[in-house]
């Protein structure tokens, strides 16, 4: 199977101002790819804040470094906002993280591991339903970098943006089977 790769444009996202215009922006698109990054912890116990939001769309991808800024209000207003979908793979964690640092009810949230059974799949993590439901392979060779190192290296954006929009292919692939 061939490699997915986002060749879309990245947009990381490390200001408060700029995070708040493009949540406004994305709040035209109905269904968004989501996901999170956190620096790893290798002791039992130890969960690190969330370093960093991702939001997909079919074209480009928005790395939100909340390790460098407070929880911009319009994205928490795009998160609780029931009418525009976040689609995620295994967001139970995702968003019990997102909540230890902000005040949040989390909406409008679709987890692929709850709609992928409805399709006969039974492998659920995000690189197999890729492999199954897309054809394709998904990396997750950076998964356990620093996502607080002071700059993201170009791979940490590569994987970071294809995560989420995978997510976003995924939903959208299992929308056209049901048509």
């Amino acid at each position: 199977m061939p490699m997915a790769q986002f060749d879309g444009k990245i947009h990381v996202v490390e200001n408060y101002g700029a995070a708040e215009i493009i949540a406004d922006k994305l709040r035209a698109f109905p269904v968004l790819g989501f996901d999170t990054e956190s620096r790893p912890a290798f002791a039992k116990g130890i969960t690190n804040r969330t370093a960093l939001l991702q939001l997909a769309t079919a074209n480009e991808a928005y790395l939100f470094r909340l390790c460098k800024m407070d929880m911009p209000k319009k994205l928490t207003a795009l998160l609780t906002d029931p009418n525009i979908l976040k689609i995620g793979a295994a967001i139970k964690n995702d968003l019990d993280q997102l909540k230890r640092s902000v005040k949040l009810k989390p909406e409008g949230f679709v987890d692929l591991q709850n709609v992928a059974p409805k399709f006969g799949i039974k492998c659920l993590g995000l690189s197999k339903m890729a492999g199954i439901i897309l054809g394709v392979r998904v990396s997750k060779s950076q998964q356990l970098t620093n996502w607080e190192n002071i700059t993201l290296t170009p791979a940490q954006k590569r994987y970071a943006a294809t995560d989420a929009w995978v997510c976003y292919l995924i939903y959208e692939k299992l929308k056209e089977l049901t048509h």
